[in-house]
């Protein structure tokens, strides 16, 4: 699944960095805006469902229970279907109602109808997704990922690029980008129907076993679907709060213009692209996870589940701290290099949201962490906090005029922070022997500061004798700087020991790599 992030992220630039580009920064932020909306749909029907599929898949394929196996699949299939026609509907109706009223944006409302149709098609795709998943067969999922951003990248880029051309209006633009989101999801669905036929039939099963009734099966996906669904809604509409409460606070306490406040948005959506990418590293992980935790639980086996969850957590550190730490120190050339036209307010955005995406994976792991436990209620806590000072650091921060935009990735980084102390606090009670502070922080910490003090180092010598006076010049000492950065991680990261022989088993042909570095 980490392979396919690479890939996925790859398509992604190709998309989003020529996209924001042609759109514009005042485009971009109506892009963005009516993405929240879709984002808000498709986790209240998706969202903590696949989750709790997995889980309750691989509970039953560990006991050997391929009738209950089979009987949770059907029930999960139905509910996603009616979940995800009442949501598509709701989109498709009433788009003025919802760009007027939530993000204070009414030219948004074709882009929302446009993505209407998505909703239906993830909730579906979601099904086969969690089933494959519960199996702990990450293929599927992966491939139907890389499709999916294939078609987004193939559809969306050609549609914008001809009604720019043809002289159409921005708001026609935005949906005609934004349609390639929806063509994605209809790619997704078709391979997963065609590989759940081909490997999932459940025809022959050797020793029949006597399911749950459906009821028992829906009010046990319930039971667990809802508070994690209940968490990740309330993270979409924070994120559907931080774009109304920009646009509004923006406007109406500091007095910018609409446009000025949609350029200053958009910049902070340029920057949040990439602030979001080590979170997509995360994620795999997460989904992985949680079958794994869930298989040892089922076992009885509490500490090989303690141990599987310290790992993860030592490991999503190792990896989101490097990436958090280059984001900040090389924020300006990575702002310039990749948006060259966007506004002069991108590098600092760039700066603290890269200190904040250390805190999102670590929210987004120890989240995953509870929820494989059969602790997802207390992820729901956490959540509602984090959401809360978030809205409130906005609302008076946002309003200084000397900080304006600044304001909401302050308030994103206070949010996540609050979110990873009490998911913390939750995670160290829930099992017997909690968890080690310096190995799941301080020791991938040290070698991500050594990193980032020779990538600002070897940025700024590169500077002197290549001045970066344009974007080539910049991207050079940039990726030399990169470079230089990578290797000394890499050393660091064993000398150190933050990453072990025994980490590295984890992982496909990890011991060859292992030995091949001297690990031990």
């Amino acid at each position: 699944m980490t392979a396919g992030v690479i890939i996925m992220k790859i398509l992604g630039a190709l998309y989003k960095i020529p996209l924001g580009n042609m759109l514009g920064d005042d485009g971009y932020g109506l892009f963005l805006q009516a993405y929240y909306v879709y984002s808000v749909f498709l986790t209240l029907a998706t969202a903590g469902f696949p989750v709790a599929l997995s889980r309750m898949i691989s509970d039953a394929q560990t006991r050997g229970l391929q009738m209950q196996a089979r009987r949770t699949y059907t029930v999960a299939w139905w509910t996603f279907f009616v979940l995800g026609v009442i949501c598509s509907s709701v989109m498709f109706i009433f788009p003025e109602w919802l760009a007027d009223t939530l993000i204070h944006s009414p030219d948004t409302a074709l882009s929302i109808r446009v993505l209407s149709p998505a909703v239906l098609l993830c909730c579906l795709a979601a099904t086969y997704r969690g089933l494959t998943q519960g199996y702990e067969n990450m293929k599927p999922t992966t491939v139907s990922q890389v499709l999916e951003v294939l078609a987004k990248v193939a559809v969306g880029l050609a549609l914008a690029g001809y009604l720019i051309k043809a002289g159409y209006d921005q708001t026609v633009s935005v949906a005609g980008a934004i349609l390639g989101v929806t063509v994605g999801s209809l790619v997704a669905l078709i391979y997963m129907i065609v590989y759940k036929m081909r490997n999932y039939r459940f025809d022959t099963i050797a020793e029949p076993d006597v399911p749950e009734s459906t009821g028992t099966i829906l009010k046990n996906l319930l039971r667990i679907g809802i508070p994690i669904a209940l968490g990740s809604v309330v993270l979409s509409l924070i994120n559907l709060l931080d774009a109304g409460l920009c646009m509004s606070r923006l406007q109406d306490a500091v007095g910018f213009s609409y446009k000025h406040a949609n350029t200053l948005y958009g910049v902070y959506g340029k920057a949040q692209t990439l602030f979001n990418l080590p979170a997509a590293f995360i994620t795999p992980l997460t989904i992985s996870i949680v079958p794994a935790i869930s298989a040892k639980l089922a076992l009885k086996n509490k500490a090989e589940a303690g141990k599987i969850s310290e790992d993860s957590l030592r490991i999503s550190m190792a990896i989101a701290l490097p990436m958090g730490v280059g984001l900040a120190v090389l924020c300006k050339p990575i702002m310039s290099v990749v948006y060259p036209t966007a506004h002069e307010a991108g590098g600092l955005l760039l700066c603290i949201l890269g200190i904040a995406s250390v805190f999102v994976c670590f929210s987004l792991m120890s989240t995953a962490v509870l929820q494989a436990s059969g602790r997802e209620k207390l992820t729901l806590y956490s959540i509602i906090a984090g959401g809360l000072v978030k809205i409130t650091v906005n609302w008076f921060i946002i309003a200084i005029p000397s900080v304006n935009i600044y304001g909401a990735p302050i308030g994103t980084l206070c949010c996540y922070i609050t979110m990873c102390v009490m998911n913390l606090i939750f995670i160290s009670r829930s099992f017997e022997k909690g968890l080690s502070v310096k190995n799941v922080f301080l020791r991938p910490a040290l070698p991500s500061a050594i990193m980032g003090v020779v990538a600002y180092g070897v940025f700024f010598l590169c500077s002197l004798f290549i001045a970066p006076d344009g974007r080539l010049t910049m991207a050079l000492d940039m990726c030399v700087a990169i470079a230089a950065a990578v290797i000394v991680y890499a050393v660091a990261v064993i000398k150190l020991r933050a990453i072990t022989a025994e980490d590295m088993k984890l992982i496909p042909k990890g011991d060859k790599i292992a030995k091949l570095l001297h690990m031990n």
